[in-house]
């Protein structure tokens, strides 16, 4: 049998080695553990360097950014604004908000309750006391202001085509301030950018099924449910 030390067995020439996993789904979970514990190491090694490239130009402008997304203020203001347009503006107002509640909804309840992810160090990584907002208490993965954002975007572009590369550039913006302003990682605002396409694809869906429902006449609606 091989010889142990702390870090595995020992081959037959001495050199320490890792436990060898009693089956295939032992070696997969230590090659995925292996996976997601370099992606970690890159995912820090980004947000060290954003911390340490010095940006007094933008950190204010950045800084603001992040204040203003908060609670999706700036998603939902452009929503209020899109509904007062009758026809495809409304829809995608109705879109957008909906995309909106349901990243919100994924992100706080449940992508960070199941992850549980710690707050980036913001003083260990030195990021300057320019950029900083508050750090907020939740946990870091997923981002959930890129989330609304990106659904925001998303939903509001597909419903209303010239929307989507400002409303896109925007997103892209406010994911990035939350790593600029030292309160997420980059892995947490890719997270939050898979959720917010999946949070307005679902949005879209349920957009469409309203707007085909609100068209049928009320005698179709009535002889589909009396089939029902």
């Amino acid at each position: 049998m091989p010889d142990w030390d702390r870090n595995g067995p020992r081959d037959p020439g001495g050199a320490p080695g890792r436990a060898a996993s009693g089956s295939p789904f032992g070696a997969a979970r230590e090659a995925v553990a292996g996976v997601l514990g370099d992606l970690r190491a890159v995912d820090g090694a980004l947000y060290a360097a954003v911390a340490a490239t010095p940006t007094p130009t933008l950190d204010r402008a950045l800084r603001s950014l992040s204040h203003a997304a908060d609670h999706s203020k700036i998603s939902l203001t452009v929503a209020a604004g899109l509904s007062l347009v009758p026809g495809r503006s409304r829809r995608a107002a109705l879109a957008g908000a909906g995309a909106v509640g349901l990243a919100s909804t994924a992100s706080n309840l449940f992508g960070k309750r199941m992850v549980r992810r710690r707050r980036p160090d913001r003083e260990k990584a030195q990021v300057s006391v320019d950029r900083h907002v508050r750090m907020p208490e939740s946990a870091s993965f997923p981002s959930g202001h890129t989330a609304s954002a990106t659904a925001f975007a998303t939903a509001v572009g597909v419903v209303l085509p010239p929307a989507a590369v400002p409303l896109g550039a925007l997103a892209v913006a406010v994911g990035y301030s939350r790593v600029h302003t030292g309160v997420h990682y980059p892995g947490d605002v890719a997270g939050g950018g898979v959720l917010g396409f999946a949070a307005a694809a679902v949005s879209l869906a349920a957009t469409r099924a309203l707007m085909r429902r609100a068209a049928l006449p009320d005698g179709t609606r009535d002889s589909r449910r009396n089939r029902g």
